[in-house]
């Protein structure tokens, strides 16, 4: 480890946090539906698209048809991808000629896209055309990030308001938060990619000869302006397979920082949001205090391990970090902060490949999506299912002091523990049901590249990713098969609607309720002990859950190299 690795995580955090606020703001205004200098612009875009669509953005929404709706389009999402991608072959905008996808393989890359997940059985520039990337893919990349920040503030809304039965309009939070947030940063954000030097073009190959004379084609595309609505969305789909390790995606080490920023942007603007949201910012400041204790320690000990690197080849005279899989450009630190990052916020974008890190190293981003998006967590899904964790965790306090759990105002009584409990119930039952089905069958057990524990860590962390909706990869797997395609596809849509319904059941609960004062018997909700009791549980309740798991994989996988074998 260097002064100047660790320099450049202390930056990283500090940057994020001086722009907590700001960004909190512009968003609490348009979770307000507040007028913002944009409107002046874009104002008549919104009202042409509300009167072309018959849509009345005041009609209030209860969480039945706020869920329902929701659903729908996600669903009409879904069949338009799956049938671009499926016509590829005949639509234009396909320079490179290239066939139309499998129907497992268009099932599972519809579906990964419309979760936010953005998982990739296939490498980008060799199966998808220019138009499958813009009208397939970066559509979704925009939608489904807004979504994701429109269910959030449905939540808030659960918490904010009083004896009411409704949480918002889904589609005026959808409308409002890409035309004023999403579309505007991407537009600022792809123009300073184009200027670093990423393409931004609808031209497929370039022929060009090299310093020994021979010829080589070089794939072009539209990339910038999927590589920025990729990090700001926390979707993390790489235009070309090598993702955000590809010098055409991420050229430079400043294009690497701002990419790192810019997944985490609006995970912290959100938790400030929730405070102003229910009138106490300091809600808001503990719930990130929380999140930001989470991500440094594990971006502590990622970069311990890859910077202590590999002690069999040590043994062998060569010295140093573990830089297998990863960019010189970008060496430990910054490929060890990335991985964090990226697995903390559900992005799933890599500029180093996971699989190649060592044991413990790889140990970090798989736990991070265990615990379920709450370190930092995606855009909207994060701080979501953050306050998941935050019911469970104030009914325990409740316990401690012997009265009804109340949070921000509102009770919390049996309905919404356990509607918290089914919602976080989820991630374990399909991650480590379907992790032990692929164990013994044989379609599972073909895709590993790797043998023993780290063949089983391939499989495990394929549907922790798919579940958590994250999308990164060990690519030792062999993904791109009928029976991964499938079970993986399943895996995402579980992974994002089964915890979506019932929180905003939950939000409609809330809702409903009145407000209820603090009183001396409260349980304090913004303090050092509050931020210790939210870390515990989280930690407590992961442990628990996935340690038999991760003994068995990444866990044993270091003591094997402890010992000398490697798999």
């Amino acid at each position: 480890m260097t002064i100047q690795g660790w320099f450049l995580i202390i930056a990283f955090t500090g940057i994020l946090l001086a722009l907590t606020k700001p960004v909190g703001m512009w968003l609490h205004a348009l979770y307000e539906g507040r007028r913002t200098p944009l409107h002046v612009v874009l104002g008549p875009v919104e009202r042409g698209f509300y009167k072309l669509s018959g849509i009345d953005p005041n009609a209030e929404q209860g969480w039945r048809r706020y869920a329902l709706h929701m659903l729908l389009f996600n669903v009409a999402l879904l069949i338009l991808t799956y049938a671009v991608l499926r016509l590829q072959g005949v639509l234009p905008g396909n320079p490179q000629g290239l066939a139309g996808l499998s129907p497992d393989l268009a099932f599972n890359t519809a579906v990964s896209f419309t979760t936010n997940t953005n998982w990739q059985s296939y490498g980008g520039e060799a199966t998808m055309s220019n138009l499958s990337q813009m009208l397939g893919l970066t559509i979704h990349n925009f939608l489904s990030a807004a979504t994701g920040i429109a269910l959030a503030f449905a939540l808030f809304r659960g918490f904010a308001r009083r004896s009411v039965a409704t949480i918002g309009n889904f589609w005026a939070d959808v409308t409002r938060v890409t035309l004023y947030l999403l579309l505007p940063l991407c537009i600022v954000y792809a123009l300073f990619l184009v200027a670093s030097g990423v393409p931004q073009t609808m031209a497929g190959v370039v022929d060009v000869q090299t310093l020994e004379g021979a010829r080589q084609s070089i794939l072009l595309g539209p990339v910038a302006s999927q590589e920025a609505i990729k990090m700001l969305g926390t979707n993390g789909g790489g235009f070309f397979n090598a993702n955000s390790a590809h010098p055409f995606e991420n050229p430079t080490a400043l294009v690497n920082l701002v990419q790192m920023l810019s997944i985490f942007l609006i995970g912290f603007g959100l938790t400030w949001t929730f405070g102003k949201a229910v009138g106490n910012t300091r809600q808001g400041w503990a719930i990130l205090a929380a999140m930001v204790i989470l991500f440094l320690a594990s971006v502590s000990v990622s970069y311990w391990q890859e910077a202590a690197g590999n002690p069999i080849l040590h043994q062998l005279g060569v010295a140093g970090g573990n830089m297998e899989g990863k960019e010189v450009r970008f060496g430990v630190a910054a490929s060890a902060l990335f991985s964090v990052v990226t697995t903390a916020a559900s992005c799933g974008a890599v500029n180093a490949m996971h699989d190649s890190f060592t044991a413990l190293g790889g140990l970090v981003p798989l736990f991070n999506m265990q615990l379920g998006e709450v370190v930092i967590g995606g855009v909207g899904a994060g701080i979501y299912g953050f306050l998941l964790f935050a019911i469970l965790a104030v009914f325990v306090a409740g316990l401690m002091v012997g009265r009804t759990p109340e949070y921000v105002g509102k009770k919390i009584e049996a309905r919404e523990v356990k509607l918290a409990v089914l919602a976080i119930a989820v991630l374990p039952l399909m991650i480590l049901g379907l992790t032990a089905l692929s164990s013994v069958l044989q379609q599972g057990l073909a895709g590993p590249l790797n043998k023993g524990p780290h063949g089983f860590s391939e499989i495990l962390y394929a549907f922790t990713s798919a579940v958590a909706n994250n999308g990164s990869a060990f690519a030792g797997l062999t993904a791109n098969t009928p029976y991964y395609n499938g079970l993986l596809g399943v895996a995402m849509w579980v992974g994002r609607f089964f915890i979506i319904v019932p929180m905003l059941a939950i939000a409609g609960s809330l809702a409903a309720k009145k407000y209820t004062p603090e009183s001396a018997g409260s349980f304090p909700t913004t303090g050092g002990l509050w931020v210790g009791l939210l870390v515990g549980i989280i930690l407590v309740l992961g442990g628990l859950t996935f340690l038999p798991s991760l003994a068995l994989g990444p866990i044993a996988d270091h003591l094997s190299m402890i010992r000398g074998q490697l798999f």
